[in-house]
């Protein structure tokens, strides 16, 4: 029976269409590795994505090591990406490992990338940061780190040392201060107040982990806890406006290394060694790491470089020669050499730099190697106060204004 009624034709289901190869690689970007901290897509582990007419996606996923520990994750990250788009039947994942060359090349991509986005810090943009490192231990590091703040004050600058040897912190003891660390209210928020210490007309302010502990207790802390403590120290530290931050950096090429290179990528970084050629082949390891995080080295300082007696005669005790392979080898100059004498082991027992308290072959040293990395290898940034324009940028701009002008007069003749 016809009542009149029209009944629409029967449509088939709306299929949506496959999405393209680049609309899944741009998906693709928003999955990060967790380990290295950038997305798949710009470290390279994408070497392939294939999309089917019928939605079958297929992608080629090369890990940094066949066994990685975040592969699960990984594979999830991408499949949640992926099969949200309704063109999309299925999901697949072809997994492979990078050579050494790949892995080589994500690992520079992603410190790169660390360094781009690093994050806020209470150090103020005209400081000059100067980490102090070495590839072990005992060969005087906190000792050189700590006269070379004393030597920089002295001149009258204000110059923060920040202890990163957060296991083997001694600068506490070297320079003479056992306060304990306070906080106050700073711009709304509490902030660490740092130790001071005036030098002549400058200033040495200085936080450690030394101002939290007893010397002679352990700090039984991990990784993550050793790079959670130098950041603290970097960002709720109430820092004054430095010319200088010198960082005692703890030996070696581990957690707090990689930590500070993302933290603060302007670092410049100085390498204390011994002559000993085996100890410059291992110092030469915390040189390699920095220049894999992109952070300039500056210099290389050879401590302990020989012994003077009292008849004038030079003994060579740790050998010689191993700081100036060591500059040769990471194409740094050579700074300074700083002798064996009592009196710097002297000065650091009792809390009195020897850099200020005496005039002897070590400290005649140390006072031309803060000149050199003062005046040459890492001067200071100029205050912009008032009108003080003595910048590299300053004098460009005047000197791109008085050749307009020069031009402008000559046009108008």
């Amino acid at each position: 029976m016809d009542d009149g009624l029209i009944t629409p034709p029967a449509h088939e289901p709306t299929v949506a269409e496959p999405p393209s190869v680049d609309v899944v690689t741009d998906a693709l970007r928003t999955v990060i590795d967790p380990e290295l901290g950038s997305d798949v897509v710009t470290l390279g582990m994408i070497p392939s994505v294939e999309v089917a007419p019928d939605g079958a996606v297929t992608v080629g996923v090369k890990l940094t090591i066949g066994g990685c520990p975040m592969r699960a994750e990984i594979k999830r990250s991408i499949e949640d990406r992926i099969s949200v788009h309704p063109g999309v039947a299925s999901v697949k994942i072809d997994w492979g490992e990078m050579t050494p060359e790949e892995r080589t090349a994500a690992m520079t991509t992603a410190r790169w990338n660390a360094r781009e986005r690093a994050p806020e810090t209470a150090i103020g943009e005209r400081c000059r940061i100067v980490a102090v490192a070495s590839g072990k231990g005992g060969v005087g590091k906190s000792s050189v780190t700590v006269n070379l703040a004393a030597g920089l004050a002295a001149s009258g600058l204000a110059v923060g040392v920040l202890d990163a040897d957060i296991w083997g912190f001694s600068v506490p003891r070297l320079l003479g201060v056992d306060q304990p660390l306070e906080a106050a209210e700073v711009d709304g928020r509490p902030r660490i107040t740092p130790n001071r210490l005036p030098i002549g007309d400058g200033m040495i302010e200085v936080v450690s982990t030394g101002f939290l502990v007893e010397e002679s207790t352990a700090l039984m802390w991990r990784g993550l806890m050793l790079t959670k403590a130098v950041e603290q120290f970097l960002r709720d530290v109430a820092w004054g406006d430095l010319d200088y931050l010198l960082i005692d950096m703890p030996p070696g090429t581990g957690d707090v290394q990689m930590g500070l290179a993302r933290l603060l990528p302007r670092t410049s970084l100085v390498v204390v060694t011994t002559p000993a050629l085996a100890a410059q082949r291992v110092a030469q390891r915390a040189a390699d790491m920095a220049r894999r995080s992109f952070l300039p080295v500056v210099g290389v300082i050879e401590n302990m470089s020989g012994f003077v007696c009292e008849h004038g005669e030079h003994h060579e005790v740790f050998g010689s020669g191993g700081g100036q392979a060591l500059a040769d080898a990471v194409g740094a100059p050579l700074l300074g050499s700083i002798p064996i004498e009592a009196a710097l082991a002297d000065g650091g027992d009792i809390g009195q730099p020897v850099i200020l308290s005496s005039d002897g072959p070590a400290a005649t040293a140390l006072r031309a190697i803060v000149n050199r990395l003062r005046d040459e290898v890492v001067p200071m940034v100029p205050s912009t106060d008032g009108i003080d324009m003595a910048g590299c940028s300053a004098r460009l701009l005047a000197a791109v204004e008085t050749a307009l002008s020069e031009a402008d007069a000559q046009s108008a003749d």
